[in-house]
Parts: C-alpha cells; sequence; structure tokens
C-alpha cells in the first residue's frame, strides 16, 4: 500500500522521497506527462490533461487495477492546481478521522487554501460513511479523488457518484511495463541480469501491476548476479505471482460472463481459457459446474439434450475424483457445450410462460381433462368426451387444452439448429393434423 501523509505544501507530495524509499517511490513520476500506460487521461486531450489546461478540477473517482497511478495521479493534480494534498485509506479509517479531515479543510478553505482529499479504497467505506462526503464536496469543501479497484457502479453510492467524474486507469501493458524497467536501470545506472526473454518474462508476471514489477526488480538490482537468468532460473529466484482474482469482486463477475458469452459464441478454445484461469486463480470448481449446467439449458437446450446430461456428468465426476483429476471432467463439459448447437427457445419459452401464468391468474382448464374421481364431478362434465391419444391412428388427438377464456398461445419456438429441427418439423406436423381435423 501507499504511504499517506498530509503536507501544506502540495508540492512536497511529488518532490520529496525519504533515502532509501523503495524504487518504486523513487521513480513516481513528478510531472504528469512523466506518467506511463494512462496517455486517454494524461495526453494531449486526455481528461485530466482538459481539467488542468481550463484550471477546474472536479472530483473524480480513479478505477483501475492496482499498481496503475491512482496514488501517483491524485498527488500530481494537488500540485499542478495548487490544492492542499491530504491522503487517507478508508482500510485504516473511521468516522472521528473523516470528522478531522473535513474540520481541518473548512479551517483551510476560510483561509483561501482547497484541499485535494485522496482516499484510497474508497469503496471499503460504507454506505453512511460515503454519504459523509457529500456536503463537503459540494460547498467545494474538498475536491474528492477516490481510488478503487471495484467497479465503482456496484461500490459506491448512487448520490456520491452523481457528484464525481469516474476516470478508468488502464492495466498496464507490455510496452509500458517495459518502459518502466527502462527508467529502472537508467536509475540505478546498470542492466538487469536477464536475457530476452526472462524480461519479457518479468513482465509478463507484473500482470499490469506497475508497483509490483517494480519491486521484483530491485529485489534483481540488489542481488549479486553475474550471468543474465533465463525464465527458469528467473522462476526459481522470483516467488510466482497469483492471479489477480477476487471470489466475491468484479473480477469474478468478469470472467464467468467471459466464459458464458464465449461458449455462447461457439469458440472452444476462448471457453477453454477462461475456464482455466478462474479455476488456476481459485474458484470453486462446483460454482463453475453450477453456471455449465445453467448454460446447458439456457443457450442449448433441446437443440442437444446431450449437453444438460453432459455437464451434470461432468458433476458427478467432479465429485467423485475432486481436484485435478475431476477437472477434466469440467473442460469436457465446457468443450461439450461450446460445440453443440445453440438455442435459447426453452429459456425463452419458460419466461414467456412464466409471465403468461402470472397475468392470467386462476383460469380453469377445459372440463374434459379433468380428473373426474367422484360421481358429483362426472356429473357435471369433468372428464367428458376427453380423447386418449394412443386410441387415435396418429397418436394425436388435436384436442384444445387451453382454458376457454384464453386464446392458445405460443411459448416455445425451436429453432431450426441441431435436435430441435426434428422438434420443429413434428410440432408443424401436429399443426397440420389438428388443422386437418378442425375441418
Amino acid at each position: 500500500m501507499d504511504d499517506f501523509f498530509t503536507t501544506d505544501d502540495p508540492t512536497e507530495a511529488v518532490n520529496e522521497v525519504a533515502p532509501g524509499a523503495p524504487l518504486a517511490e523513487r521513480l513516481r513520476p513528478r510531472k504528469l506527462d512523466e506518467v506511463v500506460g494512462q496517455d486517454h487521461l494524461v495526453g494531449e486531450g486526455g481528461s485530466l490533461s482538459r481539467m488542468i489546461g481550463v484550471g477546474k478540477l472536479s472530483s473524480i473517482i480513479f478505477w483501475g487495477p492496482p499498481g496503475t497511478g491512482k496514488t501517483t495521479l491524485a498527488r500530481l493534480l494537488a500540485t499542478e492546481t495548487d490544492l492542499r494534498f491530504k491522503a487517507i485509506s478508508a482500510v485504516f479509517s473511521g468516522v472521528a478521522d473523516l470528522k478531522k479531515v473535513f474540520a481541518e479543510a473548512e479551517q483551510r478553505q476560510q483561509t483561501g487554501q482547497k484541499t485535494l482529499l485522496f482516499v484510497d479504497e474508497i469503496h471499503r467505506f460504507n454506505r453512511s460513511q460515503q454519504d459523509s462526503f457529500l456536503p463537503f464536496v459540494e460547498k467545494g469543501t474538498v475536491t474528492l479523488v477516490g481510488a478503487t479497484t471495484e467497479n465503482p457502479s456496484f461500490e459506491l453510492n448512487a448520490a456520491l457518484l452523481s457528484r464525481t467524474q469516474v476516470l478508468i486507469l488502464n492495466r498496464l501493458d507490455s510496452a509500458a511495463l517495459s518502459q518502466l524497467l527502462c527508467k529502472a536501470e537508467e536509475l540505478e545506472g546498470t542492466t538487469l541480469p536477464l536475457t530476452t526473454n526472462a524480461w519479457e518474462a518479468l513482465i509478463a508476471s507484473a500482470d499490469g501491476d506497475g508497483r509490483f514489477l517494480l519491486n521484483q526488480a530491485e529485489t534483481l538490482f540488489s542481488l549479486q548476479i553475474d550471468e543474465p537468468l533465463d525464465p527458469q532460473e528467473l522462476a526459481k529466484l522470483l516467488h510466482r505471482r497469483m492471479a489477480v482474482y477476487d471470489k466475491d469482486r468484479e473480477g469474478h463477475y468478469n470472467l464467468i460472463s467471459a466464459l458464458h458469452k464465449a461458449m455462447r459464441g461457439s469458440d472452444p478454445q476462448a471457453s477453454l481459457y477462461y475456464l482455466a484461469r478462474m479455476l488456476v486463480a481459485g474458484e470453486e470448481p462446483l460454482y463453475v459446474l453450477r453456471r455449465i449446467v445453467r448454460f446447458a439449458s439456457e443457450d442449448i437446450g433441446l437443440a442437444d439434450p446431450q449437453a444438460l446430461v453432459q455437464a451434470l456428468a461432468a458433476k458427478d465426476a467432479y465429485q467423485f475424483l475432486g481436484s485435478p483429476e475431476g477437472e477434466l471432467a469440467i473442460a469436457q463439459a465446457c468443450l461439450y457445450c461450446a460445440t453443440a448447437p445453440k438455442s435459447n427457445a426453452a429459456y425463452a419459452a419458460q419466461k414467456s410462460a412464466w409471465r403468461s401464468a402470472r397475468q392470467t391468474g386462476s383460469l380453469m382448464p377445459p372440463q374434459n381433462i379433468l380428473n373426474a374421481p367422484t360421481k358429483l364431478m362426472k356429473d357435471i362434465g369433468y372428464g367428458a368426451d376427453y380423447s386418449y391419444d394412443h386410441e387415435t391412428d396418429e397418436g394425436f388427438s388435436g384436442d384444445n387444452y387451453w382454458p376457454e377464456e384464453m386464446e392458445p398461445q405460443q411459448f416455445y419456438a425451436p429453432v431450426d439448429r441441431g435436435f430441435e429441427h426434428k422438434i420443429r418439423e413434428r410440432l408443424e406436423y401436429w399443426e397440420k393434423l389438428k388443422s386437418e381435423k378442425s375441418r
């Protein structure tokens, strides 16, 4: 986590570096144009560049992955706009801390000094704590700059979002991370002891996190390494970085959405990739299986009835074998669903039928299809003139099964793909028979 401090001189926030500071701190940009990987914000025509150009900084929520420069940008904005920089972390701060910050900001506002309040992990504040920012943001007592790794639309109050501008920070790509390593080598006056392939492996291991990359580079600079390391030697020296994945956060929903969409789009390669991303990162396999079972009904249905069988069989196999052996069955079910013919006809039919049932209430079915277990029920017509379909030549009577007060509906419309092609032909045949019997 970044170090947080308060200073009356906004330039101190970016110009002072403590002796022996970490490499990431020593390389922290001192000007906006030194920020890497966020040209859409600080480049020509970028959102922040335009704000500074007109001399008007609005309250902002920075949303982006770890190590992409959220804290750095907040400090630079304070410098560029001559605001007093005050930083707090929602992890360590409570109501008393907020009251103190707001009181200090009001006192300084009276002397003509405005405050940029940077709140790291702002999504960790509860709803009432988030609401406490509103009057001070509205009055201009503080210019709020919040930072979050979570989707603000899920984690922040609508009232607070309406008073701020959400700016998205990009995950640092390979070019931006490579640029950081070059800056680090220039600062240290030496090159990293890595082969070209190991250099690329180090960048890949950072997973878009610039701070993590520089911390790894600092470790390499501190060691006495005579010969350049290859990727295998580098892996032995540095701990492997686990995939960024919070099971109850947006990354979780992004990946399961990507898996579902890839299977729906009949791309088995991408489907297997997102399945691997989830399982390698530690997702509960039974959660993934529940989603695949749901997919088999929602997106395949009767176009291939075996999809549901395969998905449930994978669930049984995984419960029997456990990890890692049982994960092969999950991959098999994923590939089966991705390559199966697709139809959402059953899904659409279910939603439509449920809607109709809610709208029509308790309409009585026609009497001829009602059971008549008592004499009274027989006397009033229950079961009268019922046509037993098996006794007809075609095994189809063509009777009406809808309530008298309701016109027949069409909920299920099979597509012309997979097994549903056969179902469609069958329905058309029965409709033809019904039409002939009604003449």
